[in-house]
């Protein structure tokens, strides 16, 4: 996979795509056995095939996006929730300009909770922006894999991140992921302590149970989910 988009203009002139696909990630800690863009690998990851596979105008990543709750690790940088909103309001309406009038963000940091608004709020008159994926989407990715550990318990850096970059970018894992699971089931006072209340690790989920083959196949249920909300956003006219 590659992180960046390599059309040209007389590429995207010639597909005239009805939607753009704006990749959403992050710069933070995933503990000492994963990347500080591993949320931007992922979103990439899962952007790339989408557009391919629903000829859509693939956009770069957003790299750093909302990762406050990350913040007493080295390495972790942030954006402010409005300077979030802001970039994404500048790009549909950028793309809006040049013609194409939805937008499709895939988000691959679950702290990224300013994105929700900023759909509800582009999407008052007809459906113009989806967020992808979703809880349910995720949900079912999980169940196709077979993935061992729920959404809560593999939250951080665990098995369904592992087996993600172990399918897309194996290169980019580092040694010790066997030994990295940490479980902290109670965590009910996050958005005020923070992950490190949690977790001296930066670790909160089953990195040891990831594999390359959970991972194709997590990828793959995500492209079929994402036909829902194409087929609502195109619908919408």
């Amino acid at each position: 996979m590659t992180l960046l988009p390599t059309t040209t203009s007389d590429d995207e002139k010639r597909r005239a795509a009805p939607v753009a696909v704006l990749p959403i990630g992050s710069f933070e800690q995933h503990g000492a056995h994963l990347p500080l863009i591993t949320d931007t690998v992922v979103a990439c990851a899962i952007a790339e095939r989408v557009a391919a596979t629903y000829d859509l105008f693939l956009l770069p990543p957003v790299t750093i996006s909302c990762s406050h709750e990350h913040s007493a690790w080295a390495g972790t940088v942030s954006i402010s929730h409005t300077t979030l909103t802001a970039v994404i309001t500048d790009v549909l309406a950028s793309v809006r300009r040049s013609g194409i009038e939805r937008l499709a963000l895939v988000n691959g940091h679950g702290g990224n909770y300013v994105l929700g608004n900023i759909v509800q709020e582009a999407n008052i008159g007809k459906p113009a922006m989806t967020l992808f994926p979703t809880r349910e989407d995720w949900q079912a990715a999980r169940t196709v894999a077979e993935l061992a550990t729920d959404a809560h318990d593999d939250m951080h850096a665990g098995e369904i991140e592992v087996s993600l970059l172990r399918h897309v970018a194996p290169d980019l894992l580092r040694p010790g992921v066997e030994a990295s699971d940490h479980h902290a089931p109670g965590r009910n006072l996050l958005l005020m302590h923070g992950m490190a209340a949690y977790t001296s690790s930066g670790v909160i989920g089953a990195a040891s149970k990831g594999t390359a083959d959970k991972g194709r196949m997590v990828l793959d249920s995500l492209v079929a989910s994402f036909k829902d909300h194409l087929d609502t956003l195109t619908a919408a006219g």
